[in-house]
């Protein structure tokens, strides 16, 4: 049996083509294949399947696409039942991808031993076996998974192909050919480099040099970064007629299967501490480092594109689910994981410049060069320029914590597809292109009484199940509040937890108890009601007052005599900034919104405190 997956899916026995109908059969047949007899779990093929909004039916839309292929396939294929998925065995099956990959593997080998004839034929026939763009049938959600790395290795496999077969005298057709490679293909520096070497080799040193200079404006424009060590290199040997100065393909190591590691020690790790007791939030943790992953360890080791944001509310825990992922991931990202904060202390936001030139110097830039003269847009345009020079072809991520809008985060995404980028943010920023964004909501109440029971840990006895349930409560789910209640129980074991419980039941002092150290419940949640306008706070100050609970957008124009309208824009805007929540449509189908409670009566606070300041200064 032979499966193809270099073009079309498809699956021949013998000389007979079995019919497969539809992307989601191709789809599966793929996943399975390209796990090589792994178990792939029902959730990831959901998620190539139907991305991130599966239909309530898809274990059974599964188990149906299994079936189908059972038949198709016959008993040359194995396809099992394994929790918590399905695996496909198909023993002396010929598969054009593996096939591929030995044939590459075996050519980059033969190159590194300058066996230049057996590369170049190695690495053509692992070329011949495409058949046309990877994976053509399959979903979207598996094509944006697979195919980019796919397709790398392909253009790698052709990189080395065109390296072998100038030492085999084949200067004048690998010029026609690598001309119409870089047309298509015009950020690609090593093939533009293979160009000019090529050229060069055939007496044109003027339309070498010609190329490099073309290249040079397309990757300003294109990318708004400078030339790599690839084509500067082959620029240099144009120049100077050493040829010895071109640059020979990086060689490609494996990697050890299961084994994770951090950068190297030149490479920078900005991350802080990994949260110790981090509760929950596993089903975002698994999607958000799936995503940031590339292929397993025993396939080829690509980078795919990634704009991750992780937006919710002041205290959600955001921040520390984001470092957790960056930890787990770190060891797939080998020239570093940076992380800025966005924000100062006191909620300010930080200048973009400020934090280019942190991130600059983190990638080795010495601090007085990221001085560049002048201020304003002058000096952000100069940093904007290095920064996408330094990060240009490194395989890095990034994370961007506390992001204040888009605005400022123009500045700090990289613009090439080696980085991933993960962005959190109180605010819905939804203009981001090429990114997938993703709301934490505050925890359920099993996973609140799980994160107070391990922070407060074995330092006291085992708060009583009525008392833990009245602190859980007086938290609402917010991770910050629970970490601040555990933090006090635990740092006062002979404080009886009772005693806690009762402050936090009173409305009017819960804000103010739910503060140790610098965590401060209060001055978190007030962070982003001082980012409103004018306007708004003023609006947040006439409703906050109201009892807890939802309401709409027509009842609170009519308690505040505003245009419907004017009120559900106000509204909308809080829900954008992450102060109130959707709480679903009521009979009439009007949205209803609420605030979380603990954001309430940070915001009955700040109205009564803006009140007696203005008392006092009438008085």
């Amino acid at each position: 049996m032979e499966f193809q997956l270099l073009g079309p899916v498809e699956a021949r026995e013998g000389a007979r083509r079995i019919a497969l109908s539809g992307s989601k059969v191709h789809t599966v047949l793929a996943t399975l294949l390209l796990a090589r007899g792994r178990v792939v779990g029902d959730g990831r093929l959901s998620e190539l399947l139907w991305g991130w909004e599966p239909p309530a039916t898809m274990n059974a839309q599964i188990y149906t696409y299994i079936s189908r292929l059972r038949k198709l396939l016959g008993p040359r294929a194995q396809l099992i039942r394994r929790q918590p998925g399905y695996q496909l065995l198909a023993e002396g099956a010929r598969i054009d991808v593996v096939e591929f990959e030995q044939l590459d593997r075996q050519g980059r080998l033969a190159l590194e031993e300058r066996r230049f004839a057996d590369a170049a034929e190695l690495l053509r026939r692992a070329l011949d076996l495409w058949q046309g763009p990877a994976l053509a049938s399959v979903t979207p959600y598996l094509a944006e998974a697979e195919v980019p790395q796919l397709e790398e290795a392909r253009m790698t496999a052709l990189e080395h192909r065109i390296e072998a077969e100038p030492a085999l005298g084949r200067h004048q057709p690998l010029v026609s050919e690598l001309t119409g490679l870089v047309s298509e293909f015009p950020v690609r520096e090593r093939l533009r480099a293979q160009l000019m070497a090529g050229l060069y080799r055939s007496g044109r040193q003027a339309d070498a040099l010609h190329v490099c200079h073309e290249g040079r404006g397309v990757l300003a424009e294109e990318l708004g970064v400078d030339p790599g060590p690839d084509l500067t290199a082959a620029y240099q040997a144009a120049l100077t007629g050493d040829l010895g100065r071109l640059p020979r393909p990086a060689r490609t190591g494996s990697t050890v299967p299961g084994r994770r590691s951090y950068a190297p020690r030149s490479a920078p790790v900005m991350l802080p501490p990994d949260v110790v007791e981090f509760i929950g939030r596993e089903r975002e943790f698994e999607r958000l480092c799936a995503a940031l992953t590339p292929a397993p360890a025993d396939r080829r080791q690509t980078f795919r594109p990634r704009r991750l944001l992780i937006n919710g509310m002041a205290g959600v825990g955001k921040t520390a689910l984001a470092v957790r992922v960056a930890h787990a991931v770190a060891g797939e990202f080998p020239d570093g994981v940076l992380y800025p904060r966005l924000h100062h202390e006191d909620g300010t936001v930080k200048d973009s410049d400020a934090v280019l030139a942190q991130l600059l110097h983190a990638l080795g830039e010495r601090p007085e060069d990221t001085l560049a003269p002048g201020r304003g847009h002058g000096r952000l345009d100069e940093l904007i320029h290095r920064y996408r020079t330094s990060t240009a072809g490194r395989r890095l991520l990034i994370v961007l914590d506390d992001a204040a809008n888009e605005l400022q985060l123009d500045a700090l995404l990289p613009v090439t597809t080696d980085t991933a980028v993960l962005v959190t943010s109180r605010g819905r920023l939804s203009t981001v292109p090429g990114s997938f964004a993703y709301t934490l909501e505050p925890m359920g109440t099993a996973e609140s009484h799980a994160l107070l029971a391990a922070v407060v840990g074995g330092s006291r006895d085992a708060v009583e199940p009525d008392i833990a349930r009245t602190i859980v409560e007086a938290c609402a789910g917010l991770p910050l509040a629970l970490r601040i209640a555990g933090t006090r129980l635990a740092s006062r074991p002979h404080w009886p937890a009772a005693r806690l419980a009762r402050r936090l039941a009173d409305p009017l002092a819960r804000v103010t108890e739910l503060r140790i150290g610098e965590l401060d419940v209060q001055r978190t949640l007030a962070s982003p009601l001082r980012r409103l306008s004018l306007q708004e706070r003023e609006f947040i100050a006439s409703i906050a007052g109201h009892d807890a609970g939802a309401f709409t957008a027509s009842a609170t124009a009519r308690s505040l005599a505003l245009s419907e309208d004017t009120a559900e824009e106000l509204l909308e805007r809080l829900v954008e900034g992450a102060v109130l929540e959707m709480a679903g449509i009521d009979a009439a189908g009007e949205p209803r919104y609420r605030f979380h409670e603990l954001h309430r009566l940070v915001a009955v606070g700040c109205r009564d405190r803006e009140s007696d300041r203005s008392l006092t200064r009438a008085g």
